[in-house]
């Protein structure tokens, strides 16, 4: 029975997850070394050390999922377990087995909590560390993140995949709580009212941004964090990278990533549409969740230029 309801995002691995750990490594295996991992909002992540009987040292990732609302139901995300869950991540690391860029591998899996002190999975641990706050080479960087994307994109088994929704859908058109300009916001939801344009579905990561890539001396060395990984448009990863460039550099390091993958796919199409959805996916607010009112103002403007 999973304590889900209980865990904390920093806390440890409790005794019985490690001695699961060890024993999917095999007898007379032995965790080494445990150390939180920054980032992440609803999976309580730990880098491990693990040597095996013989010697072999293992570079592991624990990845536990825990409520993305306190006091939330065991695995549920925004709209129900189907939406968040470890077999959706497990059914994307399988398919991810034959993409060109570095992703996790699945070592071993406790979907429901039976062993572990929640659901969990452990991945092999890439190489690399999040990007730096402000990348040496712009250009090469945004080139390097949209690029990422097309060995993604080009996955094949995608139908086979959970389809996207949006993450608002729209039931209550309530702005930021910090919002000013609420006539923007208005217009905002009225464009993601209406129909989306057509777009050709793909296998998408769903929540890509920085933070999810890691690096190493300038080169992009992996893609992680695939809980959302979903059948859908390309414009939907596009996008989502879009609005978090723009909040941490500017729209114009926004643009600069759409003519990067404009010129990386040979030619892309991108409706500012996807843009304005993905924007209200921070919507709606509630206790668990609120918008720094700093940053409200970056994503007027944003909007604004969308619109």
């Amino acid at each position: 029975m999973s304590h889900t309801s209980g865990l904390q995002i920093g806390a440890p691995p409790s005794g019985s997850t490690l001695r699961w750990v060890e024993e999917c490594l095999g007898r007379g295996a032995e965790v080494r070394m445990i150390r939180p991992l920054a980032g992440g909002t609803a999976h309580a992540n730990h880098a491990l050390l693990v040597e095996s009987r013989s010697g072999s040292a293992h570079r592991l990732v624990l990845r536990r999922w825990v409520p993305r609302h306190p006091g939330g139901r065991g695995t549920l995300g925004p709209f129900g377990d189907s939406e968040f869950s470890p077999e959706r991540e497990i059914a994307a690391l399988a398919l991810l087995a034959g993409c060109e860029i570095p992703t996790p591998a699945l070592v071993a899996a406790d979907p429901a909590g039976a062993y572990c002190d929640a659901p969990a999975l452990l991945i092999t641990r890439l190489v690399g560390h999040p990007p730096r706050p402000a990348p040496d080479d712009l250009p090469e960087y945004l080139i390097q993140l949209a690029a990422g994307l097309l060995s993604v994109h080009a996955l094949g088994g995608a139908p086979s995949m959970p389809p996207y929704f949006p993450y608002n859908r729209l039931d209550q058109r309530l702005p930021p709580k910090h919002a000013v300009r609420h006539r923007l916001w208005d217009r905002a939801f009225e464009v993601a009212a209406g129909p989306a344009p057509q777009a050709p579905s793909r296998f998408i990561h769903r929540d890509y941004h920085p933070d999810n890539t890691l690096w190493s001396y300038g080169r992009l060395t992996g893609i992680v964090d695939w809980s959302d990984a979903s059948y859908g448009p390309v414009a939907v990863d596009i996008a989502h990278m879009r609005l978090h460039l723009a909040l941490r550099y500017g729209p114009d390091v926004a643009d600069r990533f759409l003519s990067a993958f404009d010129q990386v796919s040979g030619g892309h199409s991108h409706d500012p549409f996807w843009d304005v959805r993905c924007l209200l996916d921070l919507l709606p607010e509630d206790d668990g969740r609120v918008i720094d009112e700093a940053r409200v103002p970056l994503l007027e403007n944003y909007l604004a230029g969308l619109l």
